[in-house]
């Protein structure tokens, strides 16, 4: 397999939504081929913008706040206005998202497509979460994968009073890590791609 490197850039509050980015992170990295970078955006230095720039996809995540990023996670789009106007930079890299709350909804969508928008001015091409909708039946379970519904991205819930170690529940966490993974062997079909295009031309 072609080698690829896939960031996950975040930000977490609390730590729940870290939780998740090293669960997405984890199926990144269980890729043959694949290497991750865990990047919190609340403490980028200069190998983390390195690592953004050199990476074949983007996976994005932040904690819903309010129905909409967090202040850290819009701070971090705004400061990419250089690699925007400059080709855009990012351009054609793949990108994904996901996102964590205290409750069921949270208007966590909206956060998705906060991410996704940012994404598609980075001329960046999205990827969503492939998974059939878990617990949707009387004989259902929470700990089915995508409980939560999602295609957009990834979505986790994680209880106010619980600690991170705790939540989010593990069918989210394994949901996180799914997705990880798909980015993974999606920028391999696409590294060989551009390979083979660059080779017939």
């Amino acid at each position: 397999m072609d080698d690829i490197r896939v960031a996950v850039a975040y930000h977490t509050g609390y730590g729940k939504t870290g939780s998740l980015a090293r669960a997405v992170a984890d199926g990144v990295a269980a890729v043959d081929g694949a290497t991750v970078d865990l990047i919190d955006v609340a403490r980028l230095d200069e190998r983390d913008w390195a690592a953004l720039d050199a990476s074949d996809a983007i996976i994005f995540g932040s904690p819903t706040y309010f129905g909409s990023l967090s202040a850290e996670m819009k701070c971090f789009f705004e400061s990419t206005v250089d690699r925007w106007v400059d080709g855009p930079r990012w351009k054609d890299k793949l990108a994904a998202g996901f996102t964590n709350s205290k409750t069921m909804s949270g208007d966590k969508l909206n956060t998705l497509f906060d991410l996704l928008a940012f994404a598609a001015q980075h001329g960046m091409i999205w990827v969503g979460l492939d998974l059939y909708p878990g617990w949707h039946t009387a004989a259902g379970s929470p700990e089915e994968l995508n409980r939560l519904g999602s295609w957009v991205g990834a979505m986790s819930q994680a209880n106010s009073d619980e600690a991170p170690s705790v939540v989010p529940p593990t069918s989210d966490l394994t949901t996180g890590e799914h997705l990880g993974r798909r980015v993974a062997e999606l920028a391999i079909v696409f590294a060989r791609g551009r390979k083979a295009v660059a080779i017939a031309a």
